[in-house]
This record gives structure tokens, C-alpha cells and sequence, in this order.
């Protein structure tokens, strides 16, 4: 029995417990046993690593802890050895539908785009392929990796901490591994989200290929339809131009020579007409008044004009396109006496060619046409044909002749006199040359007919003809407004010759994107669009006609210059000019 350890508390007197001599007693006790167990530590350790869990039993662990640390040991390795196939797994998942991706996307190439884009699919979904694959590779490794640290940092923990908390070391053990493994799984899954991706990326590039292919293919399809009418249109052009010629020869006179001549030194009918394309100003007529050739022959040989069947066509086409029981629209005329003198009153066809040949004859001759191709006083005569033969007297002794200008004056003149809205068809000329093959060639200059109709609107305040005729309920900037209703008056929006445009920029952009464009420097000529960059920031801001070019000064008509139509005048290359649109008249 250990001494029990006293002192006196008064000297002398009753003695009591020393506390302080027994606790150090014990400390000493507890330091020494301490001590003993640290050797069989430290001499087990150097014994034998791997012999570790043994040697520490037999220095005190429990059977229970020993099986707890086993049984959490196995869990651990079957987890990480668990984790590791799963992440194998999804590898291989990845690797399949990445695969499948691939086929897909091959399967929904179309034939035109399949060498072009079986390369970039290719490319796109190996790559992707590889990538998933790499990347779950190395999460493997890097499971594997944490894993082993995990057991390892584990252990250690356990043989520092001895028998203090097993089960405490084993939790975390466990939820480093779990942490781990969701990590690798999460890191799969994103991979494997990665390469379907790159699938769908890959799948919509092969669209648009393809939706770009199937365009270019509409678009050459469409090109060879435009070819094909352009061809035939020119066929056309050809044929009606021979039809001429030769009802010229059969005319005789000088005339026929003259034509075949020209005919030779311009490079065939072909040249005359510009080739019979969209905007070469010349459409062929229909077939209903193609079919009437034989009745306008035998009329035009009986009143003495064969050589103008041509034209009598081209009339008929503006009258009536060749239908009707009027189709030369003559009931109204001088000539016809056997039907009501009303619009569409003659019932016979046959008749109303009779009088509408009978018509046109008298025309010619008041107008006095020397030939097929004496085009002004052809334009006097056509327009004397609508408006009645006292225009043509008119216009002769008041102007010496036709011009788009006095034929607005002439048609204003007779409404104001007879109390009628309008009177006539003041664009009959450009209506009817249209349609006649030698319209366009001997015409002098086509281009001139704008400035005219420009010409006659000088002084007009305003501009309310011209942004209500575009479709405004109030006043607009007016002056590209001015500029198309010009051309709808010559009948050039029609052909397609000048856009309709409100906007100076989409007036400018119809000519660039047709190359029918020239900078500030180009000297233009008569009837190109003008357009106006008056801040110089590359801004459109105004547009007008080009009324002609002379001496280095460009003469203008502009509508809206100071809110109204009037005439101007720059030095070519003027800085405020911005560029030309050159219509192909």
C-alpha cells in the first residue's frame, strides 16, 4: 500500500492529506508506464511496417477496434475499387454515345455537301472522342490517386492517434472516398455533356451546309431559268426583227437597204436589241396578238403600210395584249362606221384591225414617217394615234415635234377644256416601243425621256404629286419620291431599268448591288441618278436626274431643292456629290 503522504497544517498539531505530494507521485507513475509503452511502439515500427496492426493488438487494441478498422479498410478498397470501374464505365459510355453522335451526324449529310463535311465531322467528333476518353482516364488515375492518399492519411492518423478515435478516422476515410468518387462521376458527366455538345455543334454546321447547298443549287436552277427566258426573249427579238426586214424588202424602197446595212454593221439583230434581256427595253407580244399576223398583214398590204406590221403589233399589245373584240381598241376612231363610237364598241376583231391599220396610217402620214426606223416622228405619230391627230399639228407648229413634256401639256390642256380628270396616256410612246423590236436602237436615246418628264415638273412646290403617288398621307422628303415617279412616268420601274426607292440609301444600294455604279470623279451621262453626301460622312442625303454633262459641269434636276422642282448645276467630282447610279436603259 502506497505511503499516504501528510503534513502539518498547524506545527504541532493535526496532521492532513499532502494532495500536491500524491499527484506528483502519480504523474511520475503515469510517466514511467508511458514511457514502456512508446519503446514497444517505436521497437514494433522498426520491427516490421506491414506487420504494424498485429504487433499493436497484441500492445493493447481490442478485437472489436481491430475488426472495425478491417471491416472500414475493405469498404474502403471495395469503393475505390468500385469508383474506378464506374468512372471505366462512363468512359466507355461516353466513348459509345459519342460514337453515335458521329453516326448521325454522317447520316444527316446531304449528297453535295458529303466530302466537304465528312471531314470537319470527322474531326469535330474524334477530337471530342479523344477528348471524353482522355479525360476519363486521368480522372481514373486521379481517383485512384485520392483514393490511395485517403488510406494512407487514414492510417497515419490512426498510428499517431493511437486508440483515441478509430471510428472518427474511418468517417473520414469514408467521406473522402465518397467526395472522390462523386467528383470522378461529375467529372464523366460533364465530359461526356462536352462531347454531346460538340456533337450538336458538329450536327448544326452539317445543317447549315447543307441548307447552304440546297440555296446554291435553287439559285443556279434559277439562274438557268432567267438564261433560258433571256435566250428565248432574244429568239423572239430575233425573229420579229427578220420579220421586219423582210416585210421591208417586200415593201422595196431604200429603206430595206438601209436596215440590212445597219443591221450588218451593228452585229445582227441581236446587238440592235440588247440581246433581248430583262432590261434591254424591248418585250415580244403575246401570243394572242402574234396570232392576229396574218389579219394585220393583209390589212397593212391593203392600205399601203406592210412594212409597219411590227408596229401595228406593238400597238395592238398596248391596247389590248391581243384580247377583246376591239383588240386595236378603234371604236372611238374616225374609221369606224359600223359600230357604236364607245369603248370596246366594235364586236369583230377582223373590223377593229381594219380601222385600227386605217388609223395608225394617218398618223404616220400626218406625222410624216419616212421609214420603220425614223423613231421622232414615229413617237409624233403613236402619240397622235391616243391623244387624236390635232395633237400632232399641235406639237409640230408649238415645238417642232414630240416630246414627253408637251405631251403632259397637251393632255392637261384637254381635261381643263373638257372638264375631265385626265385625258389620254401621256407615257403612250414608251408604252408602245416597248414592244417594238426597233424601239431601243434607233431611238435617240432612250435615256433622254426622264429628263424630259423631269424637265416638265419644273416649278412644282411642294412635292405632294409625287409623295402621294409613292403612297405617303403627308409630306415626306420628297426628293427620291420625285426621282421614281419620273421613272414610272417613262416606264422604266416597269422594266426593272430604276428602282422604286423613298430612301436615298436604297435607291444608291439597287445600283451598287447591281455594278451599275460610279464614283464622285466619273463624268455621267444624261439620265443617270445623282446622289448626295452633303455632311461628307458617308450619310445619303439627297438625290436627283442628271439632265447632261458638259465642259466639266454636271446639270441637274432635282425635286425637294428648296421644297420644290428645280435645276442645278456642280463641277464634276464635287465633293457634296456622293456617286451615280447608271440605269441600263
Amino acid at each position: 500500500m502506497a505511503n499516504i503522504k501528510t503534513k502539518d497544517v498547524i506545527k504541532g498539531t493535526i496532521k492532513t492529506l499532502d494532495r500536491a505530494a500524491i499527484a506528483t507521485d502519480r504523474v511520475k507513475h503515469a510517466y514511467v508506464a508511458t514511457k514502456d509503452k512508446a519503446e514497444k511502439i517505436v521497437h514494433t515500427e522498426e520491427t516490421s511496417g506491414g506487420e504494424y496492426a498485429s504487433n499493436k493488438a497484441s500492445s493493447g487494441i481490442s478485437t472489436t477496434t481491430r475488426q472495425g478498422i478491417r471491416t472500414f479498410d475493405k469498404v474502403g478498397r471495395e469503393s475505390t475499387k468500385t469508383t474506378i470501374e464506374n468512372v471505366k464505365k462512363s468512359a466507355e459510355f461516353t466513348k459509345e454515345k459519342v460514337s453515335q453522335a458521329k453516326q448521325g451526324v454522317e447520316n444527316f449529310k446531304t449528297k453535295r455537301a458529303e466530302e466537304s463535311l465528312k471531314k470537319q465531322m470527322g474531326k469535330a467528333t474524334n477530337k471530342a472522342a479523344n477528348r471524353a476518353t482522355n479525360q476519363a482516364i486521368r480522372t481514373a488515375k486521379e481517383v485512384d490517386k485520392s483514393v490511395k492518399q485517403s488510406v494512407t492519411s487514414a492510417g497515419n492518423k490512426t498510428i499517431k492517434r493511437g486508440l483515441k478515435a478509430p471510428a472518427k478516422t474511418s468517417r473520414r476515410y469514408l467521406k473522402t472516398a465518397e467526395k472522390t468518387s462523386k467528383t470522378a462521376i461529375k467529372t464523366t458527366e460533364h465530359t461526356a455533356k462536352v462531347a454531346k455538345n460538340t456533337a450538336k455543334t458538329s450536327a448544326k454546321v452539317a445543317q447549315k451546309a447543307a441548307q447552304a447547298t440546297k440555296k446554291a443549287a435553287q439559285a443556279t436552277a434559277k439562274g438557268i431559268k432567267v438564261a433560258v427566258k433571256a435566250t428565248i426573249q432574244t429568239v423572239k427579238a430575233i425573229i420579229a426583227s427578220t420579220k421586219a426586214l423582210i416585210a421591208a424588202i417586200i415593201a422595196g424602197g431604200w429603206i430595206a437597204v438601209v436596215v440590212i446595212v445597219i443591221c450588218v454593221l451593228l452585229g445582227a439583230a441581236v446587238s440592235l436589241f440588247g440581246g433581248g434581256t430583262e432590261n434591254s427595253g424591248y418585250i415580244p407580244v403575246s401570243q394572242e396578238v402574234e396570232a392576229y399576223t396574218p389579219t394585220i398583214t393583209k390589212y397593212a398590204k391593203q392600205y399601203g403600210i406592210p412594212e409597219y406590221v411590227e408596229l401595228i403589233k406593238a400597238v395592238m399589245m398596248q391596247e389590248s395584249g391581243g384580247r377583246g373584240n376591239d383588240p386595236m381598241q378603234a371604236a372611238e376612231g374616225s374609221f369606224n362606221t359600223r359600230y357604236p363610237h364607245t369603248p370596246n364598241g366594235i364586236q369583230d376583231p377582223d373590223y377593229s384591225i381594219q380601222c385600227g391599220v386605217q388609223k395608225l396610217k394617218a398618223a404616220l402620214n400626218s406625222a410624216e414617217v419616212k421609214n420603220p426606223v425614223d423613231m421622232e416622228n414615229i413617237k409624233l405619230a403613236l402619240q397622235g394615234y391616243n391623244f387624236g391627230n390635232g395633237y400632232i399639228s399641235w406639237a409640230r407648229s408649238k415645238y417642232g415635234g414630240y416630246s414627253y413634256a408637251n405631251a403632259v401639256e397637251f393632255s392637261t390642256n384637254q381635261a381643263q377644256r373638257l372638264g375631265w380628270k385626265s385625258y389620254g396616256d401621256t407615257q403612250y410612246v414608251s408604252h408602245v416601243l416597248r414592244y417594238y423590236p426597233y424601239g431601243r436602237a434607233f431611238s435617240s436615246g432612250s435615256n433622254q425621256a426622264i429628263i424630259e418628264v423631269a424637265l416638265s415638273q419644273l416649278g412644282n412646290d411642294g412635292g405632294q404629286p409625287y409623295w402621294s403617288w409613292y403612297g405617303f398621307d403627308s409630306r415626306v422628303e420628297w426628293c427620291a419620291c420625285f426621282v421614281s415617279w419620273c421613272a414610272d412616268q417613262s416606264g422604266y420601274i416597269e422594266q426593272g431599268i430604276i428602282p422604286k426607292y423613298a430612301l436615298c440609301s436604297d435607291g444608291a444600294n439597287w445600283f451598287k448591288k447591281n455594278n451599275q455604279w460610279q464614283d464622285r470623279n466619273a463624268t455621267p451621262s444624261t439620265g443617270a441618278i445623282i446622289f448626295f453626301d452633303w455632311g461628307g460622312d458617308g450619310i445619303i442625303d439627297h438625290t436627283g436626274l442628271v439632265e447632261k454633262c458638259e465642259n466639266g459641269i454636271v446639270y441637274t434636276v432635282e425635286g425637294n431643292s428648296g421644297d420644290a422642282c428645280r435645276q442645278r448645276q456642280y463641277a464634276v467630282g464635287n465633293k457634296l456629290i456622293y456617286g451615280y447610279g447608271i440605269p441600263a436603259y
